[in-house]
């Protein structure tokens, strides 16, 4: 999950071999024209959004759009967590205890009582060297 947004947010630090090298570098092409399509989106004057305040905020001449990942990313983590633990068995358990006070490693899917959709870490905001 961590990895997924680092990803996203093109913070990912590591290419491994030769030809996973080549394909994450061909993924951060392709999110970067994803990314410029939702600024061009978010910024234009269809949009009832401010458009200069959008502009300011994610204007990025790298192309890159940092900022524009990272809040995609903040506001989307919690379904990024529900797409990948949707189909989860009932038996299938996160690797640390989390919403059950220690007593079991989370259970129902990896959400917390009343099968709410919080996503039990906060991993992905820790920098990639230290996980």
């Amino acid at each position: 999950f961590a990895d997924i947004g680092d990803i996203v947010r093109g913070r990912d630090l590591f290419y491994g071999n030769p030809q996973e090298k080549e394909k994450r570098e061909q993924l951060d092409e392709n999110l970067k024209k994803i990314f410029g399509n939702i600024y061009k989106d978010v910024t234009s004057t269809n949009r009832k959004t401010n458009k200069e305040a959008a502009e300011a905020r994610y204007n990025d001449a790298t192309g890159n759009y940092f900022q524009l990942r990272e809040d995609w990313w903040t506001a989307n983590r919690e379904t990024v967590w529900k797409a990948l633990t949707c189909e989860a068995g009932q038996n299938d358990k996160y690797f640390r205890d989390a919403c059950s006070g220690g007593k079991s490693s989370t259970p129902n899917k990896c959400r917390c009582d009343g099968d709410v959709n919080i996503v039990p870490t906060y991993f992905d905001y820790v920098p990639q060297y230290l996980r």
